[in-house]
């Protein structure tokens, strides 16, 4: 895809969003199912399912995927998908590349084994490495309009506002 693909493509969407904001409000959703007796919870992907478990530091087996990593592998793959976006727009060719997120977990904070510790991670780092001939400049600015751009990254600095409820029936 070029980049006047690109624009052709997201054009109307633009002017429809324009025109009528509340067409570019959706609600997106995800939907797991509880199965305790393995402590997993099956998570309906939309191109597959994937059961979700304990990771191997706090007792899993190691054969169903760690929420944890799940959250850096969205992340990911929508830095990834926004950084090709943004370079197509942008007329900076990528030839390839990959991305890699590392984040940094306490175990002992979701084990309870120490309340200062805490839960959930304490640092997240995003990098990326391109085949492209583009110069620092033009790297630079894709890396800023990415990071302004990628829906889960922004999610992740900043946190909105989540509420959780349970009932039984």
């Amino acid at each position: 895809m070029d980049a006047e693909d690109l624009k052709n493509l997201q054009a109307p969407l633009k002017a429809q969003y324009k025109d009528d904001p509340d067409a570019a409000r959706l609600v997106l959703t995800a939907e797991g199912s509880l199965k305790p007796d393995d402590l997993i919870c099956t998570v309906d992907a939309g191109f597959g399912i994937a059961d979700a478990g304990l990771h191997p530091a706090t007792g899993g087996d190691g054969s169903a995927a760690c929420s944890g990593d799940m959250l850096l592998q969205a992340l990911a793959a929508c830095a990834g998908v926004t950084l090709t976006a943004v370079a197509t727009a942008m007329e900076i060719e990528i030839r390839g590349g990959t991305v890699r997120v590392e984040g940094d977990l306490d175990f002992r904070g979701t084990l309870g084994v120490d309340k200062a510790a805490p839960v959930g991670f304490s640092g997240i780092r995003l990098r990326f490495e391109v085949d492209s001939d583009a110069d620092q400049e033009k790297l630079k600015t894709l890396l800023r309009l990415t990071e302004r751009y990628c829906v889960v990254l922004q999610t992740l600095q900043h946190s909105p506002a989540i509420s959780a409820e349970i009932s039984a029936g």
